[in-house]
C-alpha cells in the first residue's frame, strides 16, 4: 500500500513558479558543478600514479569519494538547520579549496597535500548529488522522480564534455607554468567558485524552508516538524525571513534519528542499498579504466582515449536520467532498481572482457553509467517518500554518506586489486558485490507494509 506520503494531493498554485524557478537554477549549477567535478576526476588517477605508483592510484579516487561521503555530514547539518542554500554552497566552497590544494601538491611533488585536496575535492561531489534532493522538496508525489532525475541529468551537459577538456585544460595551464596534470583542478576550482555564486544569490527563497512553512501552515502548527507527513498542498506560501534559522524544532531529526527510522523501514532500506551499492560498483570500475587503458596506449595518447571513454561513460550515467526518472514514476521504484541491477551485471561482463577493445570497454563503461542512474534515481526517490518529512534532509545525507564510503572502499581496493590480478578480475568482483542489493531487492514485500509503494 503507498504511504500517504504518495498520495496525490491538489495543484499548488503558488508553489508552482517557486519550483519552476529552483529547477532552472539547479539546472545551471549543476552544468557548472558537472564540469567542475568531472574535469579533474578525469585525471585524478593519473595524478596520483605519477606522483605516487599505480598501487595507490585509486586512493585518489577514493579520497575524493571518502570527502564527498564525510563532507555529507557538515553539509546535511547545514541544511537541516538553515536550507538547502548554504548547505550548498559550503560544499562549493570546500570543493573549491581542494582544487586549489591539489594543484598546490603537483607544483611540489607532495603526496600527503594530494591526498588532502583531493578530500576535499569531494565537496564539488556533494554538492551536485545533495542539489537533487533540493528538486524534491516541492515536487507533486507523482513527478518526484522525473524533476529529481531532471537535475541529474543536468550534470550531463557539462560532465560529458569536461573530460575531453581535460588535454586542452592540461597544455593551456603547463604554458602557464602549472606541472603537468594540475590544470584540469585549477578550472575545477573557478566552476566550483561560480557555482555558490550562483545559488548564493539566487537560490531564494530556499526549497526546504519554503516545505516546512507550507506544512506548518497547513497543520496549523508552530512547527513544520509537528506536521503530518505530506506534501505541501495548494496554500499560500508564507514569506521566508531572511537569515532567519529556523526553530529547533523546525530543523528537523539527526543523522542518528534518520539511521533508526531508515533501519526500520523496509523501503528506505532498499533505496539506501540501491544508491551505495551502484555507486560503488560504478566507482570500482570507472576508477581504474584510465589506469587500464594506459597499458595499450602511449603517455602523450591516452588523455585523449581516456577523455573519450569517459565522456561516453558519464553519458550513460546522465544522459536517460529523464527515461529513467519516467519509468520510476510509471513503472515503479523497485522494477527500476532491478533493471538497474541487471545493467551493473551486464556492464561488468562485456568491460572485463574486453582486453585491448576500445570499444567493448566503452560499451562496458556506458552500460555501467545507465545501472548507476537506475539505482540512482529509483533509490534516491525511494528513500525520499519513505521517511517522514521531519527525517527527510537527514536520511538523505545518511545515504550519501553511506553512499560514499562504499565508494571510496571501492576506490580503494581498486588499485591493488588492478595491480595484484588485473582488470578483469576487478570487475567481477564488482559483479560480486551487486548480490546482496539483488537478494534484499528480491525479497517479498510484508503485506500492509505502511512504506512500500504500490
Amino acid at each position: 500500500m503507498a504511504t500517504d506520503l504518495t498520495t496525490a494531493l491538489p495543484a499548488r498554485p503558488d508553489v508552482a513558479p517557486i519550483q519552476r524557478r529552483t529547477l532552472r537554477l539547479l539546472f545551471t549549477t549543476q552544468v557548472i558543478g558537472g564540469i567542475g567535478v568531472t574535469i579533474g576526476i578525469a585525471v585524478g588517477a593519473l595524478l596520483a600514479a605519477e606522483l605516487a605508483g599505480t598501487a595507490v592510484a585509486g586512493l585518489a579516487q577514493s579520497a575524493a569519494v571518502v570527502g564527498g561521503a564525510l563532507l555529507a555530514v557538515p553539509a546535511t547539518r547545514i541544511i537541516t538547520g538553515h536550507g538547502r542554500r548554504p548547505g550548498l554552497v559550503f560544499a562549493y566552497g570546500v570543493g573549491a579549496l581542494g582544487g586549489v590544494l591539489v594543484v598546490l601538491a603537483a607544483a611540489t611533488r607532495w603526496v600527503p597535500l594530494l591526498f588532502l585536496g583531493m578530500l576535499l575535492f569531494g565537496g564539488g561531489s556533494a554538492a551536485n548529488l545533495q542539489a537533487r534532493y533540493a528538486a524534491v522538496d516541492l515536487a507533486e508525489p507523482d513527478r518526484r522522480a522525473r524533476q529529481l532525475s531532471l537535475i541529474v541529468w543536468a550534470t550531463t551537459i557539462g560532465a560529458v564534455a569536461a573530460p575531453n577538456f581535460a588535454a586542452l585544460a592540461d597544455r593551456t595551464t603547463t604554458g602557464w607554468g602549472l606541472p603537468s596534470l594540475s590544470g584540469p583542478f585549477a578550472f575545477s576550482a573557478v566552476a566550483f567558485v561560480l557555482a555558490a555564486g550562483v545559488l548564493l544569490l539566487g537560490l531564494r527563497p530556499d526549497p526546504l524552508l519554503t516545505a516546512r512553512r507550507l506544512a506548518a501552515a497547513r497543520s496549523g502548527l508552530p512547527d513544520a516538524a509537528e506536521a503530518p507527513p505530506a506534501s505541501p498542498a495548494a496554500t499560500p506560501v508564507p514569506a521566508e525571513p531572511v537569515a532567519a534559522p529556523a526553530p529547533p524544532a523546525q530543523r528537523g531529526a539527526g543523522m542518528l534519528a534518520a539511521f533508526s527510522v531508515v533501519r526500520a523501514r523496509p523501503a528506505a532500506r532498499l533505496g539506501v542499498a540501491a544508491v551505495a551499492v551502484g555507486h560503488l560498483v560504478m566507482v570500482a570500475v570507472m576508477a581504474m579504466t584510465p589506469v587500464h587503458l594506459r597499458e595499450y596506449y602511449a603517455v602523450d595518447e591516452v588523455l585523449p582515449v581516456v577523455g573519450l571513454v569517459l565522456s561516453l561513460h558519464i553519458a550513460g550515467m546522465y544522459a536517460l536520467a529523464p527515461v529513467v526518472g519516467w519509468l520510476t514514476d510509471r513503472a515503479g521504484r523497485r522494477p527500476v532498481i532491478l533493471g538497474g541491477i541487471g545493467t551493473l551485471l551486464a556492464a561488468c561482463a562485456v568491460a572485463g572482457t574486453a582486453g585491448h577493445d576500445t570499444f567493448r570497454l566503452t560499451i562496458g563503461l556506458i552500460l555501467l553509467g545507465l545501472g548507476w542512474s537506475a539505482t540512482m534515481v529509483a533509490g534516491s526517490t525511494l528513500l525520499s517518500e519513505s521517511v517522514p518529512d521531519a527525517v527527510r534532509p537527514s536520511a538523505q545525507g545518511l545515504s550519501d554518506l553511506v553512499m560514499g564510503l562504499a565508494g571510496a572502499l571501492a576506490g580503494a581496493l581498486s588499485g591493488f586489486v588492478m595491480q595484484v590480478a588485473g582488470y578483469p578480475v576487478l570487475t567481477l568482483l564488482a559483479a560480486v558485490a551487486v548480490a546482496p542489493l539483488l537478494a534484499l531487492a528480491l525479497r517479498p514485500v510484508p503485506v500492509g507494509a505502511p512504506d512500500e509503494e504500490d
